[in-house]
């Protein structure tokens, strides 16, 4: 029906043209803005998503200029310390040239201050943007917390949405050339642990900046005692002079040389060997005392230098001759002679004394008991001389037992190792096994009750050496018996052992800072310490390893960073193609919607032209 009313083919026209130029507003926006979803009415969850790309793609970008910024300083100190390293190059070389006899060291000390001052000018530039970690200003280099610098590496989103930035930390201690308050790598490393309160004697002869810790057993046999050791010794003597000149003749009648020998008694007394060396902390054993074993009187006749050597005739010339004689009878009963004079004299000094003109006689401490005692007594001879041969008597000394030298000592901190320097050593009572110990810091602090490292007096020692060694030496005493010296013995109720083969010591004590430096190079002067140039030397060696390993840690630096910023550039491509899937428009595909939606709207306006013709007619029928 016709409606003067109502148009319905009019209403549905205008309906579907409504509809088309919806759908093409929208596709023109897509095609205008490129975007598929511009805004959260579009499609909320990726918008939401894209958003947060965006924001992380801006921040990946500040990350990127704030790594750049990290290797242009890490660039700028890697070149210093190369500069560096040629100078330090040409320092050495100067310094073994003045080595040479004749040479002139003051001119060489001229030019060893000009290599200084550019060493100086050197560290001094190499800074970028206010920062230079050759040429720093740390209270304290050795305190992780000062000497810890850190660069931008990356940008993280954890899976809860949060957001960090991660660095890298940077060790100044490392690689600092020089530190306001000392400790830069060519400045003296102030964390010297010294004799660690005794545990070690600093061998002088050693090259200072050497090795310090490589103190490697104790020959308690022969009574050495070690830098960081005591071993004991037999009872020993030396014999009179053989009679050069005055052959023994055995061969008239009844010629005979006979003595008593008493061996391996126990030391009912404190010993004091001379040069105010009294160790009686050591070796007064408690009673009762053993006495000694006396085998039947030794006698020698024509018939024992016959079996000696029978091609001497009978006749003794030399001291060499009569020790072999002499050893023939002595050693089955647990004595022996040496040919030479080659002992400490006195017993228990550390004054070694060799002669091939004397010769000495020694306990071999037979299981006899557990002295180390050696006598001769009754001697007498008939038709013959004596040949040396005296009445005398010797204890040995017990080396179950050592008085460190204590001084106070402190045990830095270590760089990033927040437990400080590591000391280590092995130690050992009467021979091996050796037990292992090692502390530190933290050990130190926990026992002491402390916070700074210290051990600072010689109870503090005591308890320290108490908690490492108690546990595995039951009978071991330790004591602070003055403000300067711990007493470390096995103790003498239990430990009965006396002589040779007894010994206390600390080996292979190692400390982990351990080569240092021990010279400011400003301070080298070759003019006025000519004596130190081997010193020197030694010294530039670890110098020169420490500001090369230094370089190779701003090398590495250099490496990772760049890695780095190659990853960011990676990341932010990821993310704008991930942005893009979620909300760029597909334009081949718009562009042939909007193509044919503009052919729509024409249809749809020409269906509507159409749907108004029918009331134009039927108003004609009126005005007709």
């Amino acid at each position: 029906m016709s409606s003067i009313l109502t148009n319905l083919s009019a209403l549905a026209a205008l309906q579907t043209l409504k509809g088309v130029n919806s759908n093409l507003a929208k596709t023109q926006q897509q095609v205008s803005s490129g975007l598929r979803i511009s805004s959260a009415k579009d499609n909320a969850a990726y918008w939401a998503i894209a958003t947060t790309m965006r924001s992380d793609k801006s921040s990946i970008s500040a990350i990127k200029d704030a790594i750049g910024l990290g290797q242009a300083t890490v660039d700028t100190a890697y070149e210093g310390m190369q500069s560096v390293i040629g100078v330090l190059d040409k320092f050495n070389t100067k310094l073994v040239a003045a080595k040479e006899d004749g040479v002139d060291k003051g001119k060489i000390q001229d030019e060893l201050n000009q290599l200084k001052q550019q060493m100086v000018s050197i560290a001094a530039s190499s800074g970028f943007n206010g920062v230079d970690w050759l040429n720093t200003s740390l209270s304290d280099i050795y305190d992780s917390a000062q000497a810890t610098t850190s660069l931008v590496s990356s940008f993280v989103r954890n899976s809860q949405g949060g957001v960090s930035v991660d660095k890298m930390d940077v060790d100044l201690s490392r690689l600092s050339l020089f530190n306001s308050t000392g400790g830069g790598l060519l400045q003296a490393d102030a964390r010297d642990v010294g004799t660690i309160g005794g545990m070690r004697i600093l061998d002088l002869t050693q090259p200072i900046g050497g090795d310090f810790t490589s103190y490697d057993g104790v020959n308690g046999s022969s009574g050495w005692m070690a830098p960081n050791g005591n071993g004991g010794s037999a009872g020993i003597f030396a014999l009179d002079s053989f009679p050069v000149g005055s052959p023994l003749d055995f061969n008239t009648p009844g010629a005979q040389i006979s003595f008593d020998i008493t061996l391996d008694k126990e030391a009912s007394n404190p010993q004091n060997y001379g040069s105010g060396d009294t160790r009686a902390d050591f070796e007064n054993l408690p009673g009762p005392y053993y006495g000694g074993y006396t085998p039947p009187s030794i006698v020698i006749t024509k018939a024992d230098v016959d079996a000696y050597d029978p091609t001497l005739g009978g006749i003794v010339s030399t001291n060499t001759q009569f020790a072999g004689v002499l050893n023939l009878k002595l050693q089955a009963q647990g004595a022996s002679v040496n040919a030479s004079y080659n002992m400490y004299d006195p017993p228990g000094s550390n004054n070694w004394v060799h002669s091939p003109e004397l010769m000495t006689i020694t306990t071999l401490q037979q299981a006899h008991g557990f002295g180390s005692y050696v006598e001769i007594s009754n001697l007498n001879s008939v038709g013959v001389g004596t040949g040396g041969l005296k009445e005398d008597s010797a204890f040995g000394s017990r080396g179950s037992g050592m008085a460190l030298d204590f001084k106070t000592f402190i045990d830095a901190t270590d760089g990033g190792n927040k437990d400080g320097i590591d000391i280590s050593f092995d130690f050992s009572v009467n021979g091996p096994p050796t037990k292992s110990y090692s502390f530190n810091r933290t050990y130190i602090n926990s026992v002491l009750n402390r916070n700074d490292g210290k051990v600072e007096t010689s109870d503090d020692m005591a308890t320290l050496m108490h908690s490492l060694l108690d546990a595995d030496w039951p009978g071991l005493v330790i004591d602070a018996t003055s403000p300067t010296t711990v007493i470390i013995k096995s103790d003498p109720a239990i430990d009965r052992q006396f002589g040779s083969g007894t010994s206390i010591a600390f080996n292979n004590v190692r400390v982990s800072n351990e080569p240092r430096s021990v010279f400011n190079i400003l301070d080298i002067d070759v003019e006025q310490n000519p004596d130190l140039i081997d010193k020197y030397i030694d010294y530039m060696n670890i110098t020169m390893s420490k500001v090369r390993a230094g370089a190779t840690r701003l090398g590495s630096l250099q490496q990772r960073l760049d890695m780095q910023s190659n990853f960011a550039d990676v990341l932010q491509n990821s993310l704008a193609s991930g942005i893009g899937k979620l909300v760029d428009a597909d334009m081949e595909q718009e562009s042939s919607r909007l193509t044919a939606l503009e052919t729509q709207q024409q249809l749809a306006l020409q269906s509507l032209q159409v749907a108004n013709q029918n009331p134009q007619a039927i108003l004609s029928l009126f005005s007709a």
